[in-house]
This record gives structure tokens, sequence and C-alpha cells, in this order.
């Protein structure tokens, strides 16, 4: 069974830059496709980024493009957001999700597994 655990968000201010993981146990996530995903309460889930297998390819969300930034390490089976620039509206849990690369890498129904979420404040 495969688990994907997030850092701890937190709060922090406007402009500010913050860095969350996710570490994946129970199998190599080598072959596997990646990403973050987001909700902010009241609104529906949001495709924040997205990662090949070998990390050749990335795909943002618009509303992140430029500031935020995904990586991996496979060989630590770890997944990192870089977020940079932080706005108000950035405020949401983020939760990372794996799986097999079926169609569309920016859809949720893409991946099998999801992590808890972690709760990112953003806020003066």
């Amino acid at each position: 069974q495969v688990q994907l655990v997030e850092s701890e968000g937190g709060l922090v201010q406007p402009g500010d830059s913050l860095r969350l993981s996710c570490a994946a146990s129970g199998r190599t996530l080598s072959t596997w496709i990646m990403a973050w995903f987001r909700q902010a309460p009241g609104q529906e889930r949001e495709f924040v980024a997205a990662i090949t297998p070998a990390g050749g390819v990335t795909r943002h969300g618009d509303s992140v493009k430029g500031r935020f930034a995904i990586s991996r390490v496979t060989a630590n089976n770890t997944l990192y957001l870089q977020m940079n620039s932080l706005k108000h509206e950035d405020t949401a849990v983020y939760s990372c999700a794996a799986g097999p690369w079926k169609y569309d890498m920016q859809s949720a129904d893409d991946y099998d597994y999801w992590g808890q979420g972690t709760q990112v404040t953003i806020s003066p």
C-alpha cells in the first residue's frame, strides 16, 4: 500500500516563501507521475503542479506559474513544492498525489494515491 505524507504547512505572510515536501512509502514511485493539488474552503480542488517520473516534464497551474516550482528526488521517493511570493489566495489545504500516468496529469482522476493534506495559510 502506497502512503504519501506531506510536511507540515504553516502560517506565513504575503510575499514569503515556503517549501512543502511529500514522502512516499510502500513502493518506489520512479515510474509514476506525482502532483500537488489544493483546496480552499468552499472551493473545488485545484490543480497546482505535476511532474513526470524522471522529472523531465512539469506542468503548473495558471494561478501559480512563475511563483511555484515542483520537483522530485526519485531516489528517495520525495516530491517537493517550492512556493514563492505567496498570496492570500494561495491559502488552502495542499495535497500530494501519485499514480501511473493515464491521460491528463492535470486531472485528479489520473492519481490513485493521495496524502492527507497540509494547511497553508497566508495572512499578514
